[in-house]
């Protein structure tokens, strides 16, 4: 790529060696663009680690701060007069209130989940679409270009078509074959 003779100015190159240059660049693109989306997806990557894993550890904390604040709590209470086990039950209550609360709220979001009725009725629409399609028109005429060229016995029977896609004659005990029939089966398998 560093002889100047490479480039597309250079008249003593021929159209094939100009295309298989440009064919060379553009795989040389290509995998350079991959090379660098995998670089970056990996930085991404280890981004994403390291603050999942700072989340992580900062939920740890607060999860071990929870019996101390719930201690706090508890003696903040006594501290006015009020038995020490009572305190601890009305935080633990506090707790058991805020939880229903907190599980009520996560309850009626679950049940306004509903399934994907857009893409449901687009599937069955699809599915619907693709039941009632019809063979494209194209595979006869290919395998009546097939019959053409195999200029065989087949050829005779092409002629003799009636224009439905069955041969007229069906060849049995001839040792010859319907040669549209074929060439229709070959020419459906290759689509």
């Amino acid at each position: 790529m560093s002889d100047p003779g490479n480039y597309v100015g250079s008249a003593d190159r021929s159209i094939g060696q100009l295309v298989a240059s440009a064919t060379a660049e553009m795989s040389a693109l290509v995998h350079d663009e991959i090379a660098l989306a995998k670089a970056e997806v990996r930085q991404d990557v280890k981004r994403g680690a390291i603050g999942s894993a700072a989340f992580i550890a900062a939920g740890v904390l607060l999860l071990f701060t929870m019996p101390m604040l719930s201690f706090a709590a508890a003696y903040w209470i006594h501290s006015s007069g009020l038995g020490l086990a009572w305190c601890f039950l009305i935080v633990a209550g506090a707790f058991i209130l805020l939880a229903a609360l907190i599980g009520f709220i996560g309850l009626r979001k679950f049940k306004k989940i509903k399934p994907p009725e857009k893409s449901i009725a687009s599937a069955k629409q699809t599915a619907a679409v693709l039941q009632n399609a019809k063979p494209h028109p194209r595979a006869s005429i290919e395998a009546a270009a097939i019959i053409e060229r195999s200029g065989g016995s087949g050829s005779t029977l092409a002629k003799k078509s009636d224009g439905s896609g069955s041969a007229v004659g069906s060849g049995v005990g001839t040792g010859v074959g319907t040669g549209k029939d074929e060439a229709a089966a070959v020419a459906r398998s290759s689509t």
